[in-house]
C-alpha cells in the first residue's frame, strides 16, 4: 500500500507531537529512547511494532525535513561511560506538519458527527 503524497503514517505523526510536547517541556532535542518513553506514556507504544521501527521512521521523517538530527558531543558520553546517542530536533515543518494533522482530524471528526446526527434523523 502507497501513502499519500504529505500524510504522515500514525507513527510519524505521534512522535512529531510527542517531539512537541517534549519541547514545550523545555527539551528541544531528544534522542530515541526519550522519544519510545514519551510515546509508552501518551499510549502510543502499540505504534511501536518491531524493532528499529522508531529508528526509520524517525529517519523518514528527517527526510521529510520534518526533524533534524546531530550527535551529541562525544565527551558527554564519554564522561558517562555510555554511547553517544543521535539528538532530533522537530523544525517548523514538522510543527506544521502536526497542527494540519490535527485541523483534519477535527475536520473528519465534525464530519463524522454530522453523518451520525443525518442519520439518525
Amino acid at each position: 500500500m502507497r501513502r499519500k503524497p504529505g500524510v504522515l503514517l500514525p507513527l510519524e505523526l505521534a512522535i512529531c507531537d510527542a517531539a512537541a510536547n517534549l519541547r514545550q517541556r523545555g527539551d528541544d532535542s531528544f534522542h530515541g529512547y526519550l522519544i519510545a518513553k514519551a510515546l509508552k506514556e501518551h499510549g502510543d507504544a502499540r505504534l511501536l511494532t518491531a524493532y528499529g521501527t522508531l529508528y526509520r521512521a524517525l529517519a523518514r521523517l528527517e527526510r521529510m525535513g520534518l526533524l533534524t538530527s546531530r550527535w551529541e558531543d562525544p565527551a558527554i558520553p564519554a564522561r558517562e561511560n555510555r554511547p553517544g546517542r543521535r539528538l532530533y530536533t522537530l523544525t517548523a515543518a514538522g510543527e506544521a506538519a502536526i497542527a494540519d494533522a490535527r485541523k483534519l482530524a477535527a475536520q473528519a471528526a465534525r464530519a463524522k458527527r454530522l453523518k451520525r446526527r443525518l442519520a439518525s434523523t
